[in-house]
């Protein structure tokens, strides 16, 4: 019984890092190797982690940063830059707010829009957007990648991709998205297109790119495009 739980747990062990594994075609012929990505890389692909307790903002800005826009930025370069006009001890007690977040956006020549959205409108926003929620009593900020149907795609800094229903995402928001504007938007990108749990049965609906008529609704203008 011993040598049979040791043998799980050596298993269960190689879930978390990503592997090699191999893959017979047909039968007898040879194998051929695929890329495994690991339960912790699935749960946090094209995310980026947050490492410290008051950098979830940091970590949510760079997330879009670096999928919407190919920009080679990480959590550690975002937070450098809000701290230069932030209130150090604040950001240190309660973190980052969204006017630091707005701050360094446009410090580095993109623009930054808040917009009040209701519920019913959450499946219009077509672009991935920096939200706050209220977690468990905890003020945490996320990218809401998107709203379809019954539930809300979010890339956590600290939990990685999760989806919510309608009904409690819409009670720990606080009402607002932060969008992030300028030029070398991929339509296309990532983020638009979150993974569906481990345990999913149904598909998204198939991802169709987002029109320029509807991102200029959010405050693109047509050179952003070029």
């Amino acid at each position: 019984m011993r040598t049979a739980t040791f043998c799980l747990l050596l298993c269960l062990a190689g879930l978390t890092q990503a592997a090699q594994m191999p893959v017979a075609v047909l039968p007898g012929a040879n194998l051929v190797y695929k890329p495994v990505q690991s339960i912790r890389e699935r749960k946090f692909a094209d995310l980026v982690e947050q490492k410290t307790d008051f950098s979830c903002g940091a970590a949510a800005l760079a997330t879009v940063l670096r999928q919407a826009y190919w920009l080679d930025v990480d959590e550690e370069l975002v937070i450098k830059g809000m701290l230069a006009t932030a209130d150090q001890d604040l950001v240190r007690t309660q973190g980052f707010s969204m006017l630091d977040m707005k701050r360094y956006i446009e410090s580095i020549g993109m623009r930054a829009r808040g917009y009040r959205i209701p519920p019913e409108k959450l499946e219009a926003v077509t672009i991935p957007v920096v939200v706050l929620m209220d977690i468990r009593g905890y003020k945490h900020f996320v990218v809401m990648q998107r709203a379809q149907k019954d539930w809300v795609y979010i890339g956590d800094p600290v939990l990685g991709h999760k989806r919510y229903s309608h009904e409690d995402f819409v009670k720990g928001w606080n009402g607002i998205v932060f969008a992030i504007i300028g030029p070398g938007y991929d339509k296309a990108n990532a983020l638009l297109s979150p993974p569906n749990p481990l345990t999913a049965k149904n598909q998204l609906d198939t991802f169709n790119p987002v029109k320029d008529a509807e991102l200029m609704e959010f405050g693109f203008i047509q050179s952003d495009f070029f």
